[in-house]
């Protein structure tokens, strides 16, 4: 009869963190996918690097710098600003890099995507050690946007995304 009980009671908890969208439940929800190797949620993707932090790192921006579709706009070191001004983060960075022949004709379905344009990538330390590496879902984009009638141009994004993280991360 316990074990009945608890898999219901298991059950609602898992129903209940589902139909919320508060940060509660989305929290909850994230650490119970913490061992899984790639985590959505709202927009983001986020994979688990096999590497430590600055060897994932320098592989994402080798990785974007020798691909010659893309160029490398900044570089930003959110824990570098946090300890200028006396305040601690876990290494967390992130990188703006853009492919004109596919971002475009997203402003042009939709120019508010501008504000999600140049792409970007970052990679952060979590309170557990784990190197993890995190990007806007295309499909989100679209999404929020309301881009139409581009799904090959996502498609594309997507794929290139997925590859220069999956470098990154080392699979």
């Amino acid at each position: 009869m316990k074990t009945i009980v608890c898999k219901f009671l298991l059950i609602l908890l898992f129903v209940s963190c589902n139909q919320t969208n508060d940060n509660t439940s989305n929290d909850k929800q994230i650490k119970l996918k913490t061992n899984m190797e790639v985590i959505e949620q709202q927009g983001v993707i986020t994979k688990v690097s096999t590497k430590n932090f600055e060897e994932t790192y320098n592989s994402l921006k080798e990785t974007i710098a020798d691909n010659p579709n893309l160029k490398i706009i900044a570089e930003l070191d959110h824990q570098g600003n946090s300890t200028s001004v006396g305040l601690k983060l876990n290494p967390t960075r992130i990188i703006m890099f853009g492919n004109p022949k596919l971002g475009t004709p997203l402003m042009q379905s939709s120019q508010t995507t501008g504000l999600d344009l140049p792409q970007k990538i970052m990679v952060w330390q979590d309170d557990q050690d784990m190197v993890k590496v995190s990007y806007n879902n295309p499909e989100y984009l679209k999404q929020r946007h309301g881009i139409e009638e581009k799904d090959e141009v996502l498609e594309k994004i997507s794929e290139a995304l997925n590859k220069i993280t999956n470098v990154a991360i080392g699979l």
